[in-house]
């Protein structure tokens, strides 16, 4: 096939430029602008644009499939032409359905632990050597590509993101994908700029489960009271299968998971991820991977690509970054970090960044979220507030949104250096929780005042 990337340069989108590229189909691409390490992967295999800007020339009748990225707008001048010649158009999550319509597709859904749900399945096939194809939202070691399709492989994988398709199908990605077999980890408001509502973003879950195949299954996280309502009010045909954390314990650093061959120490701790673990086991066992198969490879699997990674260790000291920034997910990762190492002082650093977060509406969400930590910072830019086109916060409402009278809140990245560099770390954790970079924050030279 002659397939054309309209905004190739994201994340997803280069991912599967470079999957359709090792599939044998001839790629082309454009993008007004591509950072690393998109850049550097395109260019490797050929596939970075000459010149970056939007070309309606590069569109010609001869193009099979046009992907539109949700970088691009509504009125781009190559979505245009190709709208004009008849070309068929597709999002991102469309096209990977219609990759996919001969295979079992296994969707992970939830508000939070969709790409470590999905890592550790992927990681578990690949330890045991199952081929199957794939998208996740993580780098993933002995993984080259975060997006594999073939032609021969039964399943399909599939992270069931809700944001939006594309700029011109405004649907979730994962109401396209018409999961076999589903996965659904938990329900906790996000994307406000998108769903306004606790209610409307409740209802696109419902409707994840009507588009499960007639006869599929649906795997349930019981734990949480959302999901549990949404699943089992749903009157769609499908089987229905809970979960909850398996038993186990943490000795001295270490999480032991409680087995039928006894304790097993792993590498991911949290009770979070021993829950997000326990869903992909049910996954992999519907997939063909018994239970002791399963322990024996994710007993090797040691977290997805910026899902609690650890930066730096001494002997009194250990730090981690975090993609962590909902509400939920900053909770979870808080208390996980000091349940792990109980003894010492949890120091944890929030940057706010998201479109949500740094919404005056939707702060009072983060009531508690760092309650577990012995020190808590929150750092914002009101550069980015202003570039988000968003109403101004103040220190004040975030403050109080917190509801934590000791909360030190940055908005200057220098004074936020200044003021991590100049802790002492002996007998402390550091958790860094982001999407963004505090600004420009320097984690290997963070790294020297940790080891």
């Amino acid at each position: 096939m002659r397939v054309h990337f309209i905004a190739i340069g994201g994340s997803a989108m280069h991912n599967l430029a470079l999957a359709l590229h090792l599939k044998g189909d001839h790629i082309t691409g454009s993008d007004d602008e591509i950072f690393e390490p998109s850049k550097g992967r395109l260019e490797a295999r050929g596939l970075l644009p000459d010149t970056f800007g939007w070309f309606p020339e590069k569109i010609t009748s001869d193009i099979d499939a046009i992907i539109l990225g949700m970088h691009a707008k509504a009125d781009n001048p190559e979505l245009l032409k190709a709208e004009e010649l008849g070309i068929s158009i597709y999002s991102y999550p469309e096209f990977l359905y219609e990759q996919s319509k001969n295979k079992t597709r296994v969707v992970i859904g939830g508000s939070h632990g969709k790409t470590t749900i999905t890592s550790m399945i992927l990681h578990v096939m690949h330890y045991h050597d199952k081929e199957v194809d794939y998208m996740v939202g993580a780098q993933l070691e002995g993984f080259d590509v975060m997006v594999k399709l073939t032609n021969e492989n039964d399943f399909i994988v599939l992270e069931g993101d809700e944001y939006l398709s594309s700029p011109i199908d405004r649907r979730p990605k994962f109401h396209l994908y018409k999961p076999n077999i589903a996965l659904l980890s938990g329900i906790a408001w996000d994307h406000i700029n998108v769903f306004p509502t606790y209610e409307n973003y409740v209802e696109q879950f419902e409707v994840f489960l009507n588009q499960i195949t007639n006869g599929g299954a649906i795997i349930y996280n019981e734990e949480d009271s959302e999901v549990k309502r949404v699943v089992e009010e749903s009157a769609s045909a499908i089987k229905r299968y809970p979960y909850g954390t398996p038993s186990y314990s943490v000795e001295d650093g270490q999480t032991l998971l409680d087995t039928p061959e006894g304790h097993m120490p792993i590498e991911v701790f949290g009770k979070h991820n021993l829950n997000n673990l326990e869903g992909a086991r049910w996954i992999c066992q519907l997939m063909g991977v018994d239970a002791d198969d399963f322990y024996e490879a994710i007993s090797t699997f040691k977290g997805a690509s910026k899902r609690l990674e650890k930066i730096a260790e001494s002997t009194r000291s250990v730090a981690y970054k975090d993609f962590a920034h909902s509400p939920s997910k900053v909770k979870a990762t808080t208390e996980a970090l000091k349940n792990q190492y109980p003894d010492r002082e949890l120091l944890a650093c929030l940057e706010l960044h998201t479109y949500s977060s740094l919404n005056p509406d939707f702060l009072k969400e983060y009531k508690g979220a760092l309650d577990a930590a012995d020190k808590a910072v929150v750092f914002y830019s009101p550069h980015a507030v202003q570039v988000k086109k968003l109403h101004p916060i103040s220190e004040k409402q975030i403050a109080e949104s917190f509801e934590r009278e000791d909360l030190l809140i940055f908005t200057d990245p220098v004074g936020f250096k200044d003021f991590l560099f100049d802790q002492n770390f002996e007998d402390t954790s550091l958790l860094l929780m982001s999407s963004g970079d505090y600004g420009g924050l320097d984690f290997n030279e963070l790294k020297k005042y940790i080891t």
